[in-house]
């Protein structure tokens, strides 16, 4: 059986006589209705070569011959020709509120590409539910964000790449200028390159079953024996906090049963504990009560953006940065579980240096720009 493939074209007026456009058709249309190939090409604004070119393609394509080839004789379709063009008028008259229902939906979202009011904006971030709130906030006002979830370290390494305008990634509130997030993002993240924005303040915790019926109240809880836990993807901003953590407590990932057990996003982490495939995992607080469940608080995290300096002036950027800043967002923000709008400095272009001790630097004195901190052997951008 042949299959059929859809496609579309823009323009600036539709042809009325037909709700899906399909060129053998029209083809085989014009030959019936004009009884030569030449006049139909001619009806058509074709060539005679490209249309019987085209219908001799066809009949090699279908294993089926389209027209009655008799030399000096009237063209006409073979039977086959006709059980097309039936076949066709009935699947346009079954079909045709579908029809017209999708191209309808494509027309309104190609809308926006003609709208010189309205912006789209590609952001690659960690998983997160204020994006997704912010996403359906700024829709309304014609800023349209185009965000792929992924791991931390993969959306920054995709804006450094040019596959996105912004990425999205978060730190402790106050990480350590030896810490493992130091280490995962220093590379990723250039003063002088990069514009560091706030957005949010959120907290991280132990999301567990309904009423925390094993009690958890720390990370040092999770190395019970038997307790099962669900780990986030290795490279995700979650699974950097972890690690962190657990150096802090002193604590290997093989203390943790379950450690090796990925899932992909909070939500999901909080679906393998609602479903008992696992007693605990880390996440946020919004993920948790999405699915019913308690929420053991333990950290409080900065989620920041980040995009190139010379994308801040662009007016996608600008008009995210309005949106973040406006009081309707701070309402929206401080309404999420486990999200505060009062100290995330949401919209505002901070330093790098200012916000992540890690940036830091020391001047030696041959001049050059030093890291102070403990890792300092690693090699650093240089100074803005």
């Amino acid at each position: 059986m042949h299959q059929v493939e859809l496609s579309y074209l823009l323009c600036a007026e539709r042809s009325k006589d037909a709700l899906l456009r399909n060129p053998l058709m029209d083809m085989l249309h014009a030959v019936r209705q004009h009884g030569s190939i030449a006049r139909a090409a001619k009806a058509l604004g074709l060539s005679y070569r490209g249309v019987w070119g085209a219908l001799k393609n066809q009949e090699q394509v279908l294993g089926r011959p389209l027209i009655v080839w008799d030399k000096g004789q009237r063209a006409r379709l073979t039977e086959f020709g006709e059980k097309l063009l039936w076949a066709e008028r009935q699947a346009q008259a079954r079909l045709a509120p579908q029809i017209e229902t999708l191209r309808a939906d494509i027309e309104r979202a190609f809308s926006t590409a003609f709208d010189d009011d309205a912006h789209v904006l590609t952001l690659y971030a960690s998983h997160d539910a204020a994006l997704s709130a912010l996403r359906e906030k700024t829709r309304q006002t014609g800023l349209h964000l185009d965000i792929r979830f992924m791991g931390s370290v993969d959306a920054l390494a995709a804006l450094n790449a040019g596959r996105c305008m912004m990425a999205g990634f978060h730190t402790l509130d106050h990480p350590a200028r030896g810490s493992i997030a130091a280490q995962t993002y220093r590379s990723l993240l250039k003063p002088g390159l990069h514009k560091l924005i706030g957005f949010a303040h959120r907290t991280q915790g132990l999301i567990v079953a309904k009423n925390n019926p094993l009690r958890l109240r720390s990370l040092a809880d999770l190395a019970r024996p038997g307790l099962r836990y669900v780990n986030r993807a290795e490279g995700t901003g979650t699974r950097v906090l972890l690690d962190e953590l657990l150096a802090q407590a002193e604590l290997q990932g093989s203390d943790l049963q379950g450690y090796e057990t990925q899932e992909p996003s909070h939500a999901a982490v909080a679906q393998a504990v609602a479903s008992h495939a696992a007693d605990a995992g880390l996440g946020i607080e919004a993920a948790a009560r999405e699915k019913g469940l308690s929420f053991v608080p333990l950290v409080q995290e900065r989620y920041h953006l980040v995009c190139l300096k010379s994308a801040l002036a662009t007016p996608p950027v600008d008009a995210l940065l309005q949106a973040l800043q406006s009081a309707d967002w701070q309402t929206t923000l401080d309404a999420l579980p486990g999200y505060s709008g009062t100290d995330a400095q949401s919209g505002k272009v901070l330093s790098l240096r200012a916000t992540l001790p890690w940036w830091s630097y020391r001047r030696s004195k041959a001049g050059k720009a030093l890291d102070n901190g403990p890792d300092s052997q690693q090699k650093m951008p240089a100074a803005q």
